[in-house]
């Protein structure tokens, strides 16, 4: 399970760079999808790499966004009683589990909002014109990602 966040904006880019970020549904900076380890997703996120910052997610991570995060329909907060009332797991973090593991995805709550908006992180970006592996904040953070999503919470 990979998240990603998107660092840029998107004012004179190309098309195919916006259009790709609409299918990942990043319209705003500092929004956070979750996809899948899926050949497809990997290229998508290879094309927008220079906008981006992404990599490996854990449960624990997954769990916390969610549940400080989370919102349904009408803007309201995702709750471990609507999770358990409304799907076939118990609570936040076993949703969350299953959702690292590959075993559910964000559709099978209803209602469930697929993308985060993220505050900017604490302390901020070290720089959003050089990549991770150069000291800023774009491309594959690997599992360095939880520290980003941590501070964005």
């Amino acid at each position: 399970m990979f998240a990603v966040v998107q660092v840029r904006g998107v004012v004179n880019t190309r098309r195919d760079i916006k259009d790709t970020l609409k299918m990942l549904r990043l319209h705003h900076i500092n929004h956070c999808v979750l996809v899948p380890d899926t050949p497809a997703y990997l290229g998508m996120i290879r094309k927008v790499k220079d906008y981006v910052a992404y990599g490996e997610v854990d449960e624990r991570t997954i769990a916390t966004l969610l549940s400080t995060r989370g919102r349904l329909a009408g803007n309201v907060r995702l709750t471990d009683a609507y999770v358990h009332d409304h799907s076939q797991f118990a609570s936040i973090e076993e949703f969350a589990a299953a959702v690292c593991k590959g075993e559910a995805t964000m559709q099978d709550i209803p209602e469930l909002k697929p993308v985060l908006r993220l505050h900017p992180p604490r302390k901020g970006y070290r720089t959003i014109k050089r990549t991770f592996q150069q000291g800023g904040a774009l491309g594959n953070y690997g599992e360095d990602i939880n520290d980003l999503l941590y501070r964005m919470r």
